[in-house]
């Protein structure tokens, strides 16, 4: 069974380690909270605010161990007042689970995005 899981981290700043630090947080919790290991996780889909520049988020995934897991970077939609510096991702996951088990986690500042299922 296919499932998608959905994250967010509001990260410190448009630097190269802000960048990586704060989606090293991000995909660590979502594989903890979902008990998973990369061998589930089909692709994983990173986006990043307007103002995140320093740095591909994917390459934090790829220094975890993603590497033979598809990852794809892009741009969010640059929209007047939306919360600046987020880094989002939804990964598409392999796993016998009902969709009320998978666990969204949105950190740090990015909790306000989605407070109805932040944990």
């Amino acid at each position: 069974m296919v499932r998608a899981v959905r994250g967010a981290i509001q990260v410190d700043g448009n630097d190269r380690e802000s960048i990586i630090t704060g989606t090293t947080e991000l995909v660590t919790e979502v594989m903890e909270r979902n008990r998973l290991t990369t061998d589930e996780v089909i692709s994983v889909i990173f986006t990043a605010t307007p103002d995140l520049t320093a740095e591909f988020p994917a390459l934090a995934a790829r220094k975890l161990g993603f590497h033979d897991v598809p990852l794809l970077c892009a741009s969010e939609i640059g929209v007047p007042g939306a919360l600046p510096r987020v880094v989002r991702l939804m990964a598409h996951i392999a796993v016998d689970r009902p969709r009320q088990e998978i666990h969204h986690v949105y950190l740090r500042g990015a909790v306000a995005l989605r407070v109805d299922i932040a944990q």
